[in-house]
């Protein structure tokens, strides 16, 4: 079953400063129906004035990742880290026992455009930890790019049983994932259009895929999609 839910379906805030829409219930968005996805629990897609930004603030037992889709993000934390993410940077921030950062565009000319994923881990109290990729457009041209997972290697390593995929989707082309049993997926549209299962997604839209064997990819846009525990 692929269930579609809109854009505009989801919570929005606009601070001046910060324009926020959240996929799952966030801040003072609240929806009982929406509380998340299986681990999965936030994507806020957050676009952040010229020089303005989040204060620091903490977080304990959340893996956070952070993708970049334009512009430059200042980042800062407890652990000593100290980094400027632009366009297709990612970033894992493993919570853990506890950790305070703080995020602020990196530019005061332009804003910053980024999303912001939380998932549960699957273990409390961890060690904190921090990493970035940078997956360059050539890396999810035409493919699903595995960015995070419980394996690291390559990818990000994530502190849960879950598969974090990012790509390209090409006119004429169709991109395909494979669901093992026991497998669900979300699938948000970052940017573009698409058919997920043929099912129509544009921009900001996402699908909740269960019991299905896999994903069927056709349109042209850019995808996220986490492979996920039922």
């Amino acid at each position: 079953m692929t269930t579609i839910r809109k854009s505009k379906q989801r919570g929005h805030a606009n601070h001046g400063w910060l324009d926020t829409w959240h996929t799952f219930s966030f801040a003072s968005y609240y929806d009982p129906k929406h509380m998340g996805f299986g681990p999965l629990r936030v994507i806020n897609e957050d676009t952040v004035s010229p020089g303005r930004g989040f204060g620091s603030h903490g977080h304990a037992d959340m893996e956070i990742l952070t993708y970049v889709l334009d512009g430059a993000l200042a980042h800062k934390d407890s652990m000593g880290n100290v980094e400027t993410l632009y366009k297709n940077d990612l970033q894992r921030i493993s919570a853990g026992s506890g950790i305070v950062h703080s995020e602020f565009n990196g530019s005061d000319k332009e804003p910053v455009h980024f999303l912001q994923i939380w998932l549960e881990p699957a273990a409390s109290g961890l060690k904190p930890s921090y990493e970035q990729l940078n997956l360059k457009d050539e890396d999810k041209r035409g493919k699903l790019a595995l960015v995070a997972s419980p394996e690291g290697g390559d990818a990000l390593k994530i502190h849960q049983d879950a598969k974090v995929l990012i790509g390209q989707v090409e006119a004429g082309q169709e991109l395909t994932h494979d669901l093992a049993p026991g497998r669900q997926a979300w699938v948000h549209m970052i940017r573009g259009a698409a058919t997920v299962n043929g099912q129509s997604l544009e921009t900001g839209d996402a699908a909740a895929v269960t019991e299905e064997t896999g994903l069927k990819l056709q349109g042209t846009g850019e995808v996220l999609v986490f492979d996920l525990a039922s």
